[in-house]
């Protein structure tokens, strides 16, 4: 069976990798999802992976820190992630390349675009680290930056919902679950689905994104094939 999204770019938080130990590396959680991203690989796809850094680092919140600082911190903390979901890759049998937009040669990759896109075409994992390399930009914007660099089909959004909702479904039973929206909707409504930058980069670059939920790890395999879960959201 094809996959329907021959490229694709998954945004995974720090935040999933912990699992329930809320903080650090939880492995059968990072096996799972690696599992089910070998499971892309091996169907054709070309996956190239952006990870958050909330698990080990989330400074800035406290407003104790120099934002700049803190951004910077939480860069290297998401380096330590794309090393981690790497070696699990590389445990399975997958070929992977950690790329890293500020340079740290000794660990990675610098982030090269024509590189990621050569790696991607020889069936290569790409994983990207330290967001955009600048701060007082989020892993969310990132993903929006790089999905449109490698001209990926799709932004795939791994979160601890099934969905967009329109407002928080864990506080209100009420909460109702959207199947498609613009990124307009979700920058006019402030629905939280990702910040305002990263939403106005992928509705102004034509992005399509599934937003699902990663509890289920399989769940990235498919919507790679196309399984209707989730909530799309694109300006089309």
């Amino acid at each position: 069976m094809e996959p329907k999204y021959k490229r694709i770019l998954l945004k995974v938080s720090g935040e999933a990798l912990a699992g329930d130990n809320k903080t650090g590396l939880n492995y059968d959680v990072v096996t799972d999802i690696c599992k089910s991203i070998k499971k892309c690989a091996d169907a054709g796809a070309q996956v190239a992976v952006v990870v958050g850094g909330g698990n080990f680092w989330r400074g800035r919140s406290s407003g104790a820190m120099d934002r700049t600082r803190a951004d910077h911190i939480g860069m290297l903390a998401t380096t330590m992630n794309a090393l981690a979901l790497a070696d699990v890759l590389e445990s399975l049998g997958c070929t992977v390349r950690v790329q890293t937009a500020i340079a740290m040669s000794q660990v990675a990759e610098p982030y090269i675009r024509n590189r990621a896109v050569r790696h991607l075409d020889k069936g290569r994992i790409v994983i990207f680290g330290c967001g955009t390399g600048n701060p007082f930009f989020s892993t969310d914007t990132a993903a929006a930056l790089r999905s449109v660099e490698i001209e990926a089909d799709i932004l795939l959004k791994a979160t601890l919902v099934d969905g967009v909702y329109d407002k928080d479904p864990h506080k209100f039973d009420d909460a109702k679950k959207y199947d498609t929206l613009t990124f307009s909707q979700v920058i006019g409504e402030d629905l939280g689905v990702m910040d305002s930058t990263a939403a106005a980069m992928c509705r102004d670059n034509h992005m399509k994104m599934l937003v699902f939920d990663l509890s289920r790890p399989d769940n990235i395999y498919d919507a790679v094939m196309g399984e209707n879960i989730g909530t799309v959201v694109s300006e089309d």
